[in-house]
């Protein structure tokens, strides 16, 4: 069972559903590499590197910033964040209910998310599922998302209800920027036979009949180069000294002392028991820190 990126409440008018956030779709098909150093051919690593003070700095490290002109931020807290009066935040909150042709999904249309109830929450959930296949109505709603507001919709399949993130309007570029003709002329024997060509090959559409040929290609490729023992082998990673890291808040907490603590001193006491010797005083936390 996947596990829930989400869970709170879809909620419309006085209505709340408890509900549990999952992805529709997964990235396991795509093709991904890694980048090598072309001299040593071990893996390039992306440091969080720090121009000013020549300097890397750890990922806890790091403070949010908004640039609000160049070169200028205004520094951003989890608290600040946590205190915007938005009720998307908490919530998958539905502000209304449209036609199903009056949205251009494929245009809006970014990732989709399957919704799934609490076990308290079976019936509404049903209810309002029934209610928008009856009715052909879409939900439109707002949601916040890791740290974005998302414009959603939400939709009955197959039983269940398919949540959509979808573009915000100013995300939408305009066509009237394109060189598109629109005054082509189209005689009506051309246009006949193109609407013949495209009869011919009307088909339905089943997804299972497509594959990422790009995908078996390049595996192909791969298990022919390591038959073919044309492989780059990594080198093994040379132990690195203790050091601390370059971040100066680090610095500053590698600096304090190391003190041994009784749990330390206590296996080489245990230990001189098993060798016969004489068995040692008992030793306080006080003495054994010091």
């Amino acid at each position: 069972m996947p596990r829930s990126i989400w869970k709170g409440v879809m909620s419309f008018g006085m209505v709340a559903i408890p509900v549990r956030l999952y992805l529709a779709t997964e990235s396991s098909s795509k093709v991904s590499f890694n980048l090598l150093c072309p001299e040593h051919r071990s893996r390039i690593k992306n440091k969080r590197w720090c121009v000013e003070g020549d300097h890397e700095v750890a990922w806890g490290d790091v403070v949010r910033g908004y640039e609000y002109e160049k070169g200028s931020y205004v520094e951003l807290t989890d608290e600040d964040l946590e205190k915007l009066p938005l009720r998307s935040s908490k919530a998958i909150d539905i502000t209304g209910f449209i036609k199903d042709e009056e949205l251009p999904g494929a245009l809006y249309y970014q990732s989709a998310y399957y919704l799934e109830p609490e076990k308290s929450a079976e019936k509404p959930y049903a209810l309002l599922n029934k209610t928008l296949e009856k009715t052909g109505r879409v939900a439109i709603a707002k949601f916040a998302l890791r740290d974005r507001e998302r414009l959603v919709s939400v939709r009955p399949l197959d039983g269940t209800l398919l949540m959509n993130t979808l573009h915000w309007p100013d995300e939408i570029r305009s066509t009237e920027d394109l060189d598109v003709p629109d005054d082509v002329k189209v005689s009506p024997a051309e246009l006949k036979m193109a609407e013949n060509l495209v009869g011919m090959m009307a088909t339905a559409f089943e997804p299972s009949e497509y594959k990422d040929e790009y995908k078996q290609a390049v595996l192909k490729l791969v298990e022919a180069k390591v038959e073919k023992r044309e492989v780059i082998e990594a080198p093994e990673p040379k132990p690195r000294p203790r050091s601390s890291t370059s971040c100066p808040r680090s610095r500053r907490r590698s600096r304090r002392p190391r003190r041994a603590t009784p749990r330390q001193s206590v296996p080489r006491l245990r230990h001189r028991e098993r060798r016969g010797k004489r068995p040692p005083r008992t030793v306080s936390s006080a003495s054994a820190v010091a």
